[in-house]
């Protein structure tokens, strides 16, 4: 393929991202949420691709990111104690300015807050390492999910309602979809650079031989936990937004949801190949548009269809898509093959 071909199917696709919510004005939120299943799994990837360690516990920051940023949003402009007799209706919609003024702070503190949260729990954690790093990081989920259920300041059990959005500036899918289309271009372009730096090597170094790796002096609990903040504060940023974006939050099929996209972020960085910067943009893209289809034309059969799914991707894709591609066309990846039986 020449590269005149190349820039015209790159301008083609950037300028069928950048149109896809006026083109398809009825599936908005689909392709938001796209974005953010993107996301979710990049930053998935930091820890359990890059570097080995596989986190059951990044739903935490989504979560906590998520209520942050509610709370935020709802402190700034009501009463608290009247919030929720009035959330859902009319007294609760604010001017533009004051929408994004709440959201814009609610999401810096909540990306502040996941920060200082990830530092303190990787400090305690960070040194447990295989099945018990998971299996430690899986109760981090759960324990965060009964405890948004049971604390009434942020609607305990009945969930949490954020303010609505104001509907004269364009529309809520068209303001999320570009949201979640920016943070993941973002967080692409901010993992892009760290990899290619002496952070990357680190990481790699982390999950190729840990104790090589401090046996020459490199500080592996510092990088790990770098990486799991930096994991935290985009998490947190998806999460508030998120929760804006479906209008209710709650605790353990919203927030804390580790049965659903704390499982799926993992899915989708393996189905696209883990430990690649394109891996889980692949897989993302693929699993989200699959699921969508499952729930389109198999409703009541969709689970069943989803756990097939989950079934053929640990199967015949260990590696990932992007895995396999490589297998098959080393050479397209800078390989050199003497001979058709190293492929």
């Amino acid at each position: 393929m020449n590269s005149s071909l190349k820039t015209l199917l790159s301008i083609g696709l950037g300028l069928f991202i950048l149109t896809a919510p006026l083109l398809f004005p009825n599936y908005q939120t689909q392709l938001a949420v796209l974005w953010l299943m993107v996301l979710l799994a990049l930053t998935w990837d930091i820890m359990g691709g890059q570097m080995g360690y596989n986190s059951f516990g990044n739903i935490v920051y989504f979560g906590v990111g998520m209520y942050t940023t509610a709370v935020i949003q709802r402190g700034l402009f009501f009463n608290v104690d009247e919030y929720a007799s009035m959330a859902g209706g009319t007294e609760s919609q604010l001017s533009l300015l004051d929408y994004l003024l709440s959201l814009g702070l609610g999401l810096a503190s909540g990306a502040l807050l996941c920060v200082v949260l990830a530092v303190v729990l990787g400090a305690g954690i960070l040194g447990l390492r295989g099945h018990y790093f998971a299996i430690c990081t899986l109760g981090l989920g759960i324990a965060a999910g009964e405890i948004a259920s049971g604390w009434d300041f942020l609607g305990a059990g009945s969930g949490l309602v954020t303010p609505l959005f104001p509907e004269t500036f364009f529309g809520r899918g068209i303001f999320f979809y570009y949201f979640f289309l920016i943070l993941a271009a973002v967080s692409f372009v901010v993992l892009r650079y760290l990899y290619s730096e002496r952070f990357g090597l680190a990481i790699n170094a982390v999950r190729d031989d840990e104790d090589k790796a401090e046996s020459m002096g490199l500080y592996t609990t510092r990088y790990k936990t770098i990486a799991w903040s930096v994991a935290a504060v985009f998490l947190a940023l998806a999460g508030g937004a998120y929760g804006n974006l479906i209008g209710f939050i709650d605790p353990m099929d919203v927030a804390f949801a580790g049965p659903t996209l704390g499982v799926w972020m993992v899915l989708m960085a393996i189905l696209g190949g883990k430990g690649t910067l394109w891996g889980p943009v692949i897989g993302a893209t693929i699993f989200h548009i699959t699921q969508e289809l499952f729930w389109t034309y198999l409703l009541g059969w969709q689970r069943v269809a989803l756990g097939l799914l989950i079934i053929i991707i640990v199967v015949f894709f260990p590696r990932g898509i992007l895995g396999w591609i490589r297998e098959q066309w080393p050479e397209r990846f800078g390989q050199q093959v003497d001979g058709e039986e190293q492929r």
